[in-house]
């Protein structure tokens, strides 16, 4: 693994380097967190010889000092959108978590010729429901989460720091309010949908509903993990990434 700094984004390297002759893969994290929780999943795709590439979002744990005010979701993507082009030759599988799932469908929508397929793990938030009602899921999800996993949430949490969280937890409420359904409704690469069974956080409902929002998407169950299926079941989602990166039906 290699660490570095591209355009505003700590990024964590796996693979080689960024080449137009060899695929890319990116994963973005979700709310108030860095890449470390998809380090397993990172490590388990490059070693089939792609390229995996971990940034920490503008404003976020590694990258918390890059920015003066904690971005909305429409400019994270952007700021997404700058980086990707400094670094990756082509388009690219983009495969995001929760929060990060608004800024992967903000960046597909404005910014389509960077994303080649598009991976959703537990897309949230759900719009129009309230902040306590989502706290309330999240609480209950964390029970269900490995015990490492809470450990490397709560680092990060306290690197992005309360005050970071509390504003990029507002606008990712206003984005899921007002711009979450549009920016699905405009993505048109293919598009795997994957829930955990245990996911207290993205309803089956919901998970069903993002599916059919976009042009072509399908959905997947993830029998036994629950929000960050990736951290808790690595090698299944790896797996059933690679398929869908092949173009086989999940």
């Amino acid at each position: 693994m290699e660490e570095r700094v591209y355009a505003g984004c700590f990024t964590r390297a796996f693979g080689p380097e960024p080449d137009a002759g060899t695929p890319t893969v990116v994963l973005v994290h979700g709310l108030g967190l860095s890449g470390r929780y998809f380090v397993p999943l990172a490590r388990r795709l490059a070693r089939t010889g792609v390229t995996v590439l971990v940034p920490d979002l503008p404003g976020n744990a590694r990258s918390r000092h890059t920015v003066r005010r904690m971005p909305d979701v429409e400019q994270t993507a952007d700021a997404l959108a700058r980086w990707h082009r400094r670094l990756v030759p082509g388009p690219s599988l983009l495969v995001a978590n929760s929060v990060g799932c608004q800024v992967a469908a903000a960046l597909a929508s404005h910014h389509p010729s960077l994303v080649d397929r598009l991976v959703l793990l537990g897309p949230a938030l759900t719009p129009r429901v309230s902040a306590w009602r989502q706290g309330g899921r999240l609480l209950k999800d964390a029970s269900r989460e490995p015990l490492a996993l809470i450990r490397v949430a709560a680092a990060d949490y306290l690197l992005t720091g309360p005050l970071r969280f509390v504003a990029s937890l507002r606008h990712a409420l206003r984005d899921a309010t007002v711009a979450f359904e549009g920016h699905l409704a405009r993505v048109t690469v293919p598009t795997l949908v994957v829930r955990g069974t245990g996911d207290t956080i993205a309803s089956e409902a919901w998970v069903r509903r993002v599916a059919r929002l976009v042009a072509d998407g399908r959905a997947a169950d993830m029998a036994g993990a629950a929000h960050a299926a990736h951290y808790s079941t690595p090698d299944t989602v790896a797996e059933l990434i690679e398929r869908f990166a092949a173009g086989e039906t999940p």
